[in-house]
């Protein structure tokens, strides 16, 4: 890998640019130690209209991310900067992340508990038995406030 600061700071803007509107960029970096996020590529990610940024590494500027409004997931927190230690090597290329396979049109739903992955081909699937679920558990939750004891509750609907 190049050391020299050029090389290193020109690699991770050429990515930015290349984040399509409307996306969530994932990325995987086989790193540990260092920040692949930080406020200027957030901001940018923002001005492009990115909608997120998942990435398996550090992140660095989080108090100014979370100001941008920009979703950012990411293993750890560090000031440690990628200039002249690390690169990017592709884009749009299929990736692993804790032991999960993800590729280009996959759909990402996440929040502050966590991540997961739906493949493209079968989100209608899974849309419509996430949608089941949350039907379900309006009931169960509509029940419980209304006084239903939860294990009567969990008896009728079978969901707790």
């Amino acid at each position: 890998m190049p050391d020299d600061g050029h090389t290193t700071l020109m690699e991770p803007p050429k990515m930015l640019s290349r984040a399509p509107a409307g996306s969530v960029v994932i990325c995987q970096p086989n790193d540990d130690t260092l920040a692949h996020m930080g406020e200027l590529s957030a901001e940018t990610f923002v001005y492009k209209g990115v909608r997120g940024y998942l990435c398996d590494g550090g992140c660095r500027d989080t108090v100014r991310i979370l100001e941008t409004g920009l979703r950012v997931w990411f293993r750890y927190h560090t000031p440690r900067d990628v200039v002249g230690r690390w690169v990017p090597d592709g884009f749009g290329e299929p990736i692993v992340i804790g032991g999960v396979s993800i590729r280009t049109g996959d759909y990402l739903m996440a929040d502050r508990d966590g991540a997961l992955v739906i493949p493209q081909e079968i989100i209608a699937e899974v849309t419509d038995k996430v949608e089941e679920v949350l039907r379900t558990e309006n009931k169960v939750r509509t029940a419980i406030l209304q006084g239903v004891d939860p294990v009567e509750a969990y008896l009728k609907h079978r969901k707790f």
